[in-house]
């Protein structure tokens, strides 16, 4: 009998919950047992991914693409990231969307990149 592995195949060295050996000697553990799964209505793997717009005072506008909007904002407030938003101090945002898939999100961007000044806004 030929058994598939489970989705996820965590390797660590920290005593698993609960676990089952394999015919390996390797462990699978149950993510689902611990008392840390946090369940958000998602298929296990599956990812959110941003497109948003951001300003600064002088209302120069920058798009962009990211996984995670929070931490990406915090990099243009705090002017982590050098180039083009740090030049211009981008530091607002001013619209965000939200994407189940990289691609989707990726033609989006590409999208309201094309568009002219006065349809961003």
């Amino acid at each position: 009998m030929n058994r598939q592995k489970p989705p996820y195949h965590v390797i660590s060295t920290e005593a698993p919950v609960s676990s089952v050996e394999d015919r390996n000697g390797g462990e699978w553990r149950n993510l689902a047992s611990q008392d840390s799964f946090n369940y958000n209505g998602r298929m296990p793997g599956s990812r959110t991914y941003y497109v948003y717009i951001m300003s600064n005072q002088s209302r120069t506008l920058y798009v962009g693409f990211t996984n995670n909007i929070r931490r990406r904002v915090w990099q243009h407030k705090t002017e982590l990231v050098e180039g083009f938003t740090h030049h211009y101090k981008i530091n607002t945002l001013v619209y965000v969307e939200s994407f189940s898939g990289v691609f989707s999100a990726i033609e989006r961007e590409k999208q309201i990149k094309h568009w002219r000044r006065d349809k961003k806004l």
